[in-house]
């Protein structure tokens, strides 16, 4: 039985916007998520534009939200990364709000002809056992599915926190700054056959080897701002490479930004020894904590954070879109 007052909900009872500017922060935040407390800073550095940020409101009430980040001197944003839907209300159409509100707003956001960017949202690791946690999951997948997203990859986000034992590897790598971009693409290209990572083998179905190594160098590595002599490449005493790893700071944290091992040299455990030179150019620069991320079913390089002494805090989904909008 419907609650009393609880009536269906039409698009023509919506009002479906960009909100103004920071004045409408606390409007926006009616609905919570984990990221609200970085959202002033971020639209005043640029990472968030007002016409990025969108409401559905159903009279003065909030009904949903949806919000994306991009860099700073970015044109075009890189990734939905808020989208909340009223979790309270027993209302059978909430969802259909939230649809009415992606529609509109990823119109407005994408352009015409242009893949939109992929939807990501931090949840509780253990979100699939608990009946709230799931239905919050479950809700907004559904929604992003009815307008074309489908979902690519489950995420454990990883953390070392300040004073936590780094591990001491035996003493059978060498490890140097990386030469040049052209080096860093090489081994990148290489690491890339026989990937785990969900994300890498989206690209190669979409470009070759060499492409997508190129692409993820000037679309990912080219934007920390943390020194680029912090890349290390891991290799044998006689000089051959194994590995690298790129140690890096984003807009937030300290982060091991990727990790890779080439193809003739897994197996043998060499992903330990390089992931603590990583761990311990960071941990040189006293941050509170580095944070990493790796898939759900790359067990093996889950264990090699846990190895070295990196928790998992939280779990990510992550949606892509096959088509452009």
């Amino acid at each position: 039985m419907r609650r009393p007052g609880a009536f269906p909900v039409s698009r023509d009872d919506l009002a479906i916007r960009s909100i103004t500017g920071p004045e409408e922060l606390d409007l926006f935040c009616r609905l919570p998520y984990v990221v609200d407390d970085e959202l002033t800073e971020d639209l005043a550095a640029g990472r968030r534009r007002p016409e990025w940020m969108w409401v559905a409101l159903r009279g003065d009430r909030l009904a949903a939200r949806a919000a994306w980040w991009g860099r700073e001197n970015d044109s075009e944003p890189l990734v939905l990364d808020v989208f909340d839907i009223n979790d309270d209300s027993d209302d059978p159409g909430r969802i259909d709000i939230g649809v009415w509100l992606l529609e509109t707003a990823i119109a407005k956001v994408v352009a015409a002809g242009v893949r939109p960017p992929d939807y990501i949202r931090f949840i509780p690791p253990g979100w699939r056992d608990d009946d709230r946690a799931r239905q919050i999951v479950e809700d907004r997948m559904a929604a992003l599915e009815r307008v074309g997203a489908r979902l690519l990859v489950e995420r454990l986000r990883l953390e070392w926190r300040s004073g936590t034992s780094i591990p001491v590897p035996p003493a059978r790598l060498v490890f140097r700054p990386v030469t040049d971009r052209a080096e860093l693409v090489e081994l990148l290209t290489l690491a890339l056959d026989g990937t785990l990572d969900a994300h890498s083998r989206e690209a190669l179905g979409r470009a070759s080897a060499a492409e997508a190594a190129a692409d993820q160098y000037e679309g990912e590595f080219m934007g920390y701002s943390s020194p680029r002599d912090w890349w290390r490449v891991a290799t044998h005493p006689d000089g051959e490479p194994v590995g690298f790893v790129i140690p890096a700071r984003n807009d937030y944290n300290a982060i091991i930004a990727y990790l890779g091992v080439l193809p003739r040299y897994r197996g043998r455990g060499y992903v330990d020894d390089i992931l603590v030179e990583g761990t311990r150019i960071l941990a040189a620069r006293n941050p509170p904590r580095i944070r990493a991320s790796t898939d759900l079913a790359n067990v093996p390089m889950a264990n090699a954070f846990r190895r070295a002494g990196y928790a998992v805090y939280q779990h990510q989904i992550d949606m892509t879109w096959a088509q452009a909008s």
